[in-house]
C-alpha cells in the first residue's frame, strides 16, 4: 500500500484541482479559494513514518473535512448546476437550429398577432392547463403592445384525454377556418370548466364552422402525426409542463408573466 503522507497529499491535490476546476467553470471564487484549504489539510496531517492508508481512513478524512466545511458541498452543487444549465442551453440551441421549421412554422399551429412579425414566440400549451388560462392574458397584452410580434400557439395536450380531444378539434378548426382561430382559441382556453371535445365543437360551430367538414378534418391523419412531432420536440427541449415558450434561441419554462416574456422578446429582437 502507498505511504499515508503521499496518498493523503495526492488526495488533497486531486480534491483541490477538482474544486478549482468547478470554481473556474462556474466563475465561483469561493470554490477556487477553497482549494488551498484542502491542500493545507493534506500537508498538515500527521502520519507516522512508513504508515499506510486504507479506503476507510481516506473516507474518514474526507468526511471529517466536509463536516467541518459543509459550505463546500453547496459550492460544488452550484458549480454542477451551472454546468448542467449550460449543457442544456447548448442542447436547446442545437434543436432550435436544426428543427426551426417544426418549432416556428408548423402548418397546424395557430398564429395570433402579426403573422409576418419579425420576432416569434412559441407557446406550448394545454387547453386544460390553469396556468395557460392565466397566461393567455399575457399573450393578448404582448401582441396588442407590439405590432411586430408573431405569437405561435403549439398544441401540447398532456394533462388528460379531454385535452387531447380538444386539441384535435382545435387543429381541425384551424385548418378549416384559420382566420377565426384566434377567436376559437380565446373562447375555448378562456371558458369556464374543462375543455372537452364537445365544448370545442360547440365553439367551432358558433363561429360558423360546418360540422360535417369539421368532423372530416378531425380524422385527418396529419393531426396525430403533428402532435407526435410536438411531443418529440418537447422531449428534446426538456419541456415537461405548460405553458412553456421558445423565444429566439431560448426555452422558457412556466408562466413567468408578461414582464419576463417582454424582456425575452426584446432580447430576441436585439439578436436579429
Amino acid at each position: 500500500m502507498m505511504n499515508k503522507a503521499v496518498l493523503l497529499s495526492a488526495t488533497g491535490a486531486i480534491a483541490a484541482l477538482a474544486m478549482l476546476g468547478a470554481g473556474y467553470a462556474a466563475g465561483n471564487k469561493p470554490a477556487m479559494q477553497a482549494a488551498p484549504d484542502v491542500i493545507k489539510v493534506a500537508s498538515t496531517t500527521t502520519v507516522p513514518a512508513g504508515g499506510t492508508l486504507d479506503r476507510a481512513e481516506v473516507e474518514a478524512i474526507v468526511r471529517d473535512y466536509l463536516l467541518k466545511n459543509p459550505e463546500i458541498l453547496l459550492e460544488v452543487q452550484e458549480a454542477l448546476e451551472t454546468k448542467q444549465k449550460e449543457e442544456q442551453r447548448l442542447a436547446h440551441l442545437d434543436v432550435i437550429k436544426n428543427q426551426k421549421g417544426d418549432i416556428f412554422n408548423s402548418a397546424f399551429d395557430g398564429v395570433v398577432g402579426n403573422p409576418n412579425g419579425k420576432v416569434t414566440i412559441v407557446e406550448f400549451y394545454d387547453y386544460n392547463c390553469g396556468f395557460c388560462k392565466r397566461a393567455m392574458e399575457d399573450m393578448q397584452a404582448l401582441t396588442k403592445a407590439d405590432p411586430d410580434l408573431r405569437f405561435v400557439l403549439k398544441e401540447f395536450p398532456i394533462l388528460s384525454p379531454d385535452s387531447h380531444k380538444a386539441s384535435v378539434v382545435s387543429m381541425a378548426f384551424h385548418k378549416l377556418m384559420p382566420e377565426k382561430y384566434g377567436e376559437f382559441h380565446t373562447a375555448l382556453l378562456g371558458g369556464e370548466g374543462r375543455a372537452t371535445e364537445a365544448k370545442a365543437i360547440k365553439i367551432a360551430l358558433s363561429l360558423g364552422a360546418d360540422e360535417g367538414k369539421l368532423r372530416e378534418h378531425m380524422q385527418d391523419p396529419d393531426i396525430p402525426a403533428a402532435l407526435e412531432k410536438t411531443y418529440d420536440l418537447a422531449n428534446k427541449l426538456a419541456i415537461t409542463g405548460t405553458p412553456s415558450y421558445v423565444v429566439g434561441d431560448e426555452v422558457i419554462f412556466g408562466a413567468l408573466g408578461q414582464k419576463v416574456l417582454a424582456e425575452k422578446i426584446e432580447a430576441a429582437k436585439a439578436s436579429l
